[in-house]
């Protein structure tokens, strides 16, 4: 009349459950990504996204020496300008933002992994992800022009010191292109972590805010459409077959099918971003104490890293790392 099974023996205690859990998520997983302006001297609090600010690029040092101390390993690092054009220059510029901020975080954390964003949404005063121009009658964002930009733009990065590059323009080609750029450089030892599969994801509201990103229209002809999920995996196989030694899913919670899918294809380390809109999410459904914060954000990162992902890129990785896990 009784079941021999029973699945509750190692549930009993917290021990017991530790032992046996299947997953779980370390600060080796986490990367968290960093906002920096260029032009003021206090961090300026980004109201979409509680908790998260933009940090003044004359106090990046002591930030990024604050964030290794707490345990951190990796960060992603955006630029915020004050020197937008068309095509973004200022990132070719071995002098620009890009460059002084990869320097100056390199420099502070020496064993931090710095990550630099290779694009142009962030300099450029359309806010698009590369060179407009005309093709077919229409404007659109030129995908042969964009990456003779990236080619430039990842050699300023790396030669200032980044660990990794991570384009996440979305153009055709463009791991190739950057492969041999960085290797005709001399940086064949730098790795390039591709935002293989990102999708043109309204998740990403609250970022345009974080990075000042005045966009104009969408992103819909270069980023992918949400609903495809084959198109998906074949976008990230072709980043592995241009050179990627990493590849990422963007946004992660709503795409944790795409991130299974591609874990089953390849054997490359694959991360998953927890994007802007999610955060805010759980912050805000917190806030009005709908759900508790910290369960929650252990929760979701466990489903990525159950789901198929390595690493993870969190607005929350500070925190989860300061607090333990």
């Amino acid at each position: 009349m009784f079941p021999t099974t029973r699945l509750r023996r190692l549930r009993r205690t917290d021990a017991l459950r530790s032992l046996v859990r299947e997953t779980t998520v370390a600060a080796d997983d986490l990367i968290l990504p960093l906002f920096i302006e260029e032009g003021i001297d206090t961090p300026v609090p980004i109201a979409e996204m509680p908790g998260v600010s933009r940090i003044p690029e004359a106090r990046l040092a002591r930030e990024i020496e604050a964030i290794a101390r707490d345990g951190v390993r990796a960060v992603m690092l955006f630029g915020i300008s004050h020197n937008k054009d068309a095509t973004g220059r200022d990132t070719l510029d071995p002098h620009g933002l890009l460059a002084r901020m990869t320097r100056t975080a390199k420099d502070a954390a020496p064993d931090l992994v710095v990550m630099t964003d290779n694009c142009f949404c962030e300099y450029t005063d359309h806010g698009h992800c590369g060179v407009i121009g005309d093709a077919g009658g229409e404007a659109q964002v030129l995908n042969d022009a964009t990456l003779e930009n990236l080619a430039r733009q990842v050699v300023v990065a790396a030669d200032a010191g980044a660990d990794v590059i991570a384009p996440s323009a979305m153009m055709d080609g463009q791991i190739g292109t950057i492969r041999r750029a960085l290797d005709g450089a001399g940086h064949e030892g730098v790795p390039v972590m591709a935002y293989s599969t990102k999708f043109a994801s309204a998740f990403y509201g609250p970022f345009r805010s974080a990075s000042g990103c005045d966009l104009r229209g969408d992103r819909k002809t270069y980023q992918m459409d949400p609903m495809n999920a084959r198109e998906a995996l074949r976008e990230s196989l072709e980043d592995e077959a241009e050179g990627a030694d990493m590849l990422m899913v963007k946004p992660g919670l709503a795409y944790l099918d795409v991130l299974a899918g591609i874990r089953a294809r390849t054997l490359l380390p694959l991360a998953a971003y927890q994007v802007s809109g999610e955060y805010a999410m759980i912050k805000f459904a917190a806030a009005a104490g709908a759900l508790d914060e910290g369960r929650v954000v252990r929760e979701t990162l466990g489903a990525f890293k159950r789901a198929g992902a390595d690493l993870i890129l969190s607005y929350f990785a500070r925190d989860v790392v300061r607090e333990g896990f």
